[in-house]
């Protein structure tokens, strides 16, 4: 119980170098393409889920909306199993760092709004002045939706590394209160023990649907400006 709350949050390293980029790029090994012809269980589930996913995503696209059909299922996917993976015991999530969902959040966000200025300039430009809005009003609306704008990737990251945080916190507490709850009485440390598995199955409901979350948003961003 000596161990720090936020230990399993802090960059592992090996030999004093990060190790990060080597847990980033470990989720792609667990989609990997096969050129058989007739296709094992596993893959035939991913490639169902895949399609479910993107049809459900990308129906309220338009044409130019629908090229970035690649990298919204590629970025769900890849969230989607590192929330996963970072469930495993003596894991690390790569979610859980505010840089790494900013640096995610913010590309994705400025491309949106620059497709959006490029190709619906006047209707971009709408979004800042509703119409029929009270003249002595707009220098105040113009700043809100402004502010407003350009918050949007600091809630994406900050949704995503919060709810990530909390579930991995919640596991933890509740984890060693298990532990030490043995000691003094069995009944009460077996309740807590199932409160515990179903805190962990619901924590892997969260991932998944954290990951449809940010790429939900992203996509209806897009949306608003493609």
């Amino acid at each position: 119980m000596n161990e720090n709350l936020f230990a399993s949050f802090i960059t592992p390293t090996m030999m004093g170098l990060p190790i990060v980029m080597l847990i980033i790029m470990f989720p792609s090994m667990l989609f990997p393409s096969t050129a058989r012809l007739i296709n094992n269980r596993l893959v035939s589930i991913q490639q169902w889920l895949i399609r479910m996913t993107t049809k459900q995503m990308m129906a309220i696209h338009n044409k130019k909306g629908q090229t970035w059909t690649l990298m919204l299922i590629s970025l769900i996917m890849f969230i989607g199993s590192t929330n996963l993976l970072g469930l495993l015991p003596h894991s690390f999530t790569p979610t859980t760092q505010l840089s790494m969902n900013l640096g995610m959040a913010i590309p994705l966000w400025a491309g949106t709004v620059i497709l959006g200025f490029r190709h619906k300039t006047k209707a971009s430009l709408a979004h800042f002045l509703p119409q029929g809005t009270p003249l002595p009003l707009i220098p105040m609306l113009i700043i809100i939706e402004t502010i407003s704008l350009f918050i949007q990737p600091m809630a994406l990251a900050v949704r995503l590394t919060a709810n990530i945080t909390a579930g991995h916190l919640l596991i933890h507490l509740i984890g060693g209160a298990t532990l030490a709850l043995m000691s003094i009485s069995m009944t009460t440390a077996f309740i807590t023990f199932i409160i515990l598995i179903l805190l962990t199955v619901l924590e892997f409901a969260v991932a998944l649907i954290q990951a449809y979350v940010f790429t939900l948003l992203v996509s209806l961003y897009l949306h608003d400006n493609a």
